[in-house]
């Protein structure tokens, strides 16, 4: 077994060198295949023997225990990237996995604030002017404004900004660089958090980063999560939202508005539109409470 732990070791320095995964999704990969290895751990080099019976039995067991068919198809994703990389480097001679079909995920409709939650949260909360709280206004803004994932957020550096054309500079999900516009709105909250707040903030060592914390330090997603539960809660919202929310709101809002769909798609960084349509969902689902409250007959 410790030959296999090994093989796992060097695949997931391949994804973290050629790749580019970010450490989210090595953490995952890791850990989905320990316990896939855990479930074969009476079989001494299983690797080489394993069929696909084998495979799909490890799946039931999961559906048997209660796991979700998202995570069952994550798991399952691991577990395929794992034996393609074993085949490839001629660890194995077959690939078990290969025809195996992905469970069907249940669609699940993302939360989403409407335009006026967005507007008081971000015009009604941020009274003080303290250092943190112009930047906190900044770091709302910009999620809203560009559709950021949070992890792309706190990478950000100051080079990033463009302010003459109003564009930000991301590196997304596997290394991919996008360029996304931000609004008026959202840059005059940055520029005053560059000229009036980030000076006060900065330490010795500091290396560009755009959004620090009180420390002086690169802020971490898990920072990003802090600061929106507490202005959330200061805004009495009646629903508990992650960051991830902003990213929805964004995405639902420029449907709702008329952009295309491909559109928005380059903007989120979506590899796939099929990703993206899970919005329009979103928004047929807007259309229906609007008809439904506005007809007489409805």
């Amino acid at each position: 077994m410790d030959n296999h732990f090994k093989l796992l070791d060097n695949f997931i320095n391949y994804l973290s060198i050629e790749k580019g995964c970010s450490t989210h999704t090595l953490t995952a990969y890791s850990k989905d295949l320990k316990q896939f290895f855990e479930f074969f751990q009476e079989r001494k080099d299983f690797l080489g023997v394993i069929t696909y019976l084998d495979i799909r039995l490890y799946l039931t067991f999961l559906q048997s225990n209660g796991i979700n068919r998202s995570t069952q198809a994550r798991k399952l994703t691991a577990i395929r990237s794992f034996f393609k990389y074993l085949k490839r480097n001629k660890y194995i001679a077959n690939n078990p996995s290969e025809t195996i079909s992905s469970p069907k995920k249940t669609k699940k409709i993302p939360t989403i604030l409407s335009e006026g939650e967005i507007t008081k949260l971000l015009d009604q909360i941020f009274i003080t002017e303290d250092p943190l709280t112009i930047r906190d206004k900044a770091i709302f803004e910009l999620l809203y404004s560009s559709g950021l994932r949070v992890s792309e957020l706190v990478s950000l550096k100051i080079e990033d900004i463009n302010s003459n054309y109003q564009l930000v500079k991301i590196m997304g999900k596997g290394n991919k660089e996008r360029i996304v516009p931000f609004g008026d709105k959202a840059w005059e909250t940055i520029e005053k958090y560059l000229s009036s707040s980030r000076h006060l903030l900065v330490k010795k060592g500091e290396v560009g980063v755009l959004f620090l914390n009180h420390q002086g330090k690169k802020l971490t997603t898990r920072g990003i999560r802090f600061i929106i539960d507490k202005y959330v809660t200061k805004a009495a919202l009646s629903i508990k939202i992650s960051p991830h929310v902003f990213r929805h709101s964004f995405a639902t809002h420029l449907l709702d508005n008329g952009a295309d769909l491909r559109v928005v798609q380059e903007l989120l960084g979506h590899a796939n539109l099929s990703t993206t349509q899970i919005y329009t969902h979103v928004s047929k689902t807007r259309i229906q409470q609007i008809y439904k409250k506005a007809h007489p007959r409805a």
